[in-house]
């Protein structure tokens, strides 16, 4: 097995950040991650909805290993009187983990504009007693305060800012002993450790004892990122988070082998299987389940009827949906349990 490249995988996530693609904005993100895989000499094909798939070679029964693009978000619900913006939730994304936040605010016609996630009050000198009794609440008390001169809605729409609008979080990707902190974490850090995956089998020229497809989707966040997949799939792999917590196993120094999510068990024959390369490759694992409101890509395209085996593997990730922390660590057990699984 190629050691992990981590200066490439770091590098790539840095790049993927750079795009923002909150769920249903899907074209820069999508055109970036082409790229990648021009560079890398992978065949590939883009998807109608957004996401891209790369043919890594091999025969047979295929396996389909998932990491999605998109990213949770905001989108402008409404403009009010006085030039902010009320906002909705684009996927999981809570106020309290995104009050004071700076976004970008993409507009349907090609503008892009700064702003601030910001409570309403929002000085604690003025109404300190309001804004620690009531918990914040998109719709009622949080807002997206705009960085122009705006005072009324139609300072706001003579912009070219309407309902409907993308607004995407400034992800503030940051390195500090060997910890890994920015949003999105989940999951384009682990669409790097995919792609620095893809990396080695090209530089090492490896023959990959069965087909394989790399899945890199859209709309995961809202829970039909893989609802199609290329024919012949057998297995599906999903490359995702393993958040930690209270009673959970994940570690951020540990690749986490996923029995159960929210909706159901992961298949038990491919989870053993996962299970015996992490143990012959001596890599560092843990077996968790992730209640109550988790999924993977798996869960999309069995729910969209496929006959498929499924499971899904990820690095141990603290404060997942807000500003997400990870190990180097837990990204190198991500990527040697992949290649140990993939190289057979």
């Amino acid at each position: 097995m190629i050691a992990f490249d981590e200066s490439y995988c770091l590098s790539c996530f840095e790049r993927l950040l750079s795009a923002d693609s909150t769920t249903g904005q899907y074209e820069e993100v999508q055109n970036l991650l082409c790229g990648l895989l021009d560079e890398l000499g992978y065949a590939y094909h883009k998807t109608r909805k957004g996401g891209v798939i790369a043919d890594l070679g091999g025969e047979g029964e295929a396996l389909c290993v998932t990491a999605h693009l998109d990213d949770i978000g905001l989108m402008v619900r409404h403009v009010n009187a006085d030039g902010t913006l009320n906002v909705c939730p684009v996927g999981g994304l809570y106020p309290f983990y995104c009050v004071t936040e700076n976004v970008r605010v993409h507009t349907r016609g090609g503008r892009v504009y700064t702003g601030t996630v910001c409570r309403t009050p929002n000085s604690i000198h003025v109404t300190e007693e309001e804004l620690r009794s009531t918990a914040p609440d998109f719709r009622t008390n949080v807002c997206v305060v705009l960085d122009e001169n705006v005072k009324s809605a139609q300072d706001v729409r003579a912009l070219g800012v309407e309902t409907g609008d993308v607004i995407a979080l400034e992800p503030r990707f940051r390195m500090a002993g060997g910890y890994v902190k920015s949003r999105f974490v989940d999951d384009k850090a682990c669409a790097a450790v995919l792609l620095t995956a893809m990396k080695a089998l090209r530089e090492s020229g490896a023959r990959l004892p069965r087909k394989v497809y790399a899945y890199f989707a859209a709309y995961e966040e809202i829970g039909h990122g893989t609802a199609w997949l290329p024919a012949g799939v057998k297995d599906m792999i999903a490359v995702d988070i393993a958040p930690t917590g209270p009673d959970q196993n994940s570690d951020e120094h540990k690749v986490s082998i996923f029995a159960k999510d929210s909706r159901f068990p992961y298949h038990w024959g491919l989870t053993n299987e996962l299970r015996a390369a992490a143990i012959r490759a001596g890599v560092d694992y843990v077996m968790d389940i992730f209640t109550p409101h988790y999924g993977t890509d798996c869960d999309g395209s069995i729910l969209a009827g496929y006959d498929i085996r499924h499971a899904a593997i990820g690095p141990g990730t603290a404060n997942s949906h807000g500003y997400e922390r990870t190990h180097v660590d837990g990204l190198r057990n991500t990527y040697a349990l992949l290649m140990a699984y993939l190289e057979g």
